[in-house]
């Protein structure tokens, strides 16, 4: 029996008198009327955040949650009971819940899919107990010490720690079990800078599936570093030139407009649906020779990678677009059934109390053999975006907004000067057919994305490389 499985029996079962010959019993309440599929998903968590601002920890939090979710799903009806309380009589009425779609859609058949080995991405280690309090408050204390030994003009330091220890047990209908122990650390900073009455702020974190041994004095350095970097830059900044223009995207941490403004409308629930733009778009060219895109959730220790998914199939390495031309969506197990496609181990949800949907983990687009710094000569008049803040998508018609943290104005191949204020406004679809140089500097993001999506949140990553994209996208500013 592997560890995570035992881990998850010995806190997810045993403390509550449940074991094989309950679940079954649950099971059979649940079966008795013609279903397509059932599971139970079983969740233990406990997490802490820490936050310094002045000097001070200013505030913390831990919590500790526990429970179990019951899906029951005939034809494309699901039926969904959840409980903060585990134990066979919880479960049995969540089932009785559940069971009310019976032969509404239902045949009481599903092709059980092949679920395959599963990985250790991970170690499966409770990170809040890597460290104690104490320790805890003098890596925030020596974040912001970092910072303001870098540069005099920082006046305000605030900085955070954060970290979840997640048990998960998943018990299917067909008699499949799976289990899970999932670590998740992250530690950002935040700093303002003042010079001459005008104040401008950065920002640096990172984080991953480990525990808090990660932060050491090195990386500690780095993210302060990044942070005060970019807002002294921001000092100098001028207002963003406005208008359409060739734009160059970075590497890394841009990614996150892939994510949004693409990676969204090739979620298989969206594409059954047909309110994606790439909606029955398999097989066509959808992005310029060169383009490739996947999503990979086995890549270790990252934010976005799971061992098994939430339906309790192992993850995936799923080729997206290939060459420009559309391969696929990312699948959990309805949408997957419907739509006649194969499993892609992206069935995710926030938690017990939450549904699962086809979710991305670490979307990437692949390098390509341009040197960056030729990329940058070949601009005679554009923007280099290095890093992003917020932006939105419209998924129907993947059009998106996104605010860039750090960016450039480019003219004749040379960087010119920082700007400020600079927003890009295009659509997904669009902007990949119009990219023209793709960069071999491919790095993924630092370990800080949180993908929302009807109401749930779940750890992400992205990355790409430095990608020229031509026309078709308006960058908005205050400037000329």
């Amino acid at each position: 029996m592997n560890a995570p499985l035992t881990t998850a029996q010995q806190t997810l079962l045993s403390p509550f008198g449940l074991d094989e010959s309950r679940l079954d019993t649950v099971f059979g309440e649940l079966m008795s009327h013609d279903l397509d599929y059932a599971d139970l998903y079983f969740q233990y968590s406990r997490a802490e955040a820490w936050s310094l601002d002045e000097g001070i920890v200013k505030s913390g939090s831990f919590n500790i949650d526990q429970g179990v979710g019951v899906r029951a799903v005939a034809g494309e009806k699901t039926a969904f009971a959840y409980s903060d309380d585990i134990g066979l009589d919880p479960l049995l009425e969540a089932a009785r819940a559940t069971r009310a779609i019976g032969r509404q859609g239902g045949n009481g058949t599903v092709a059980v899919p092949r679920t395959g080995s599963r990985h250790d991405l991970y170690v499966p280690v409770d990170p809040l107990a890597s460290l104690n309090e104490a320790a805890k408050v003098a890596l925030l204390e020596k974040l912001e010490r970092a910072a303001r030994a870098i540069d005099k003009r920082v006046v305000q330091v605030m900085a955070s720690l954060a970290s979840e220890y997640e048990v998960i047990f998943i018990a299917r209908h067909d008699g499949h079990r799976a289990a899970d122990v999932r670590p998740l650390v992250r530690l950002s900073v935040q700093v303002i800078v003042e010079e001459q009455g005008r104040r401008e702020q950065g920002s640096a974190g990172g984080g991953g599936r480990f525990d808090y041994g990660y932060f050491t004095d090195d990386v500690v350095h780095d993210y302060a570093k990044k942070a005060v970097d970019q807002a002294v830059l921001n000092l100098h900044a001028r207002p963003a030139p406005a208008g359409e223009m060739t734009v160059v995207l970075g590497s890394g941490w841009p990614g996150i407009l892939l994510h949004e403004a693409i990676g969204h409308g090739l979620e298989g629930d969206f594409n059954r649906k047909g309110s994606s733009a790439f909606s029955g778009r398999v097989g066509e060219r959808v992005a310029a020779p060169g383009v490739t895109v996947i999503d990979d959730g086995t890549i270790p220790d990252r934010r976005g990678s799971l061992n098994i998914d939430d339906e309790g199939n192992p993850t995936q390495r799923t080729v997206l677009i290939e060459d420009g031309v559309l391969k696929g969506y990312l699948q959990d197990s309805l949408n997957a059934r419907l739509m006649g496609a194969g499993l892609t181990g992206n069935g995710r949800r926030e938690s017990y109390a939450h549904l699962p949907m086809p979710r991305m983990t670490n979307t990437i687009m692949l390098g390509g053999d341009k040197d960056p710094a030729e990329i940058l000569a070949s601009v005679k008049r554009g923007l280099y975006a290095v890093n992003f803040g917020g932006g939105q998508v419209d998924i129907t018609s993947g059009k998106f907004v996104f605010s860039a943290a750090e960016a450039w104005y480019v003219e004749d191949g040379k960087m010119l000067y920082p700007v400020k204020g600079a927003t890009l406004i295009g659509n997904g679809p669009d902007v990949l057919t119009r990219v023209s140089m793709i960069g071999n500097d491919l790095a993924l993001d630092p370990g800080v994305g949180t993908c929302g999506k009807e109401g749930q949140s779940v750890p992400v990553g992205v990355g790409q490389p430095t990608l020229r994209i031509d026309g078709g996208l308006t960058v908005g500013g205050t400037g000329g």
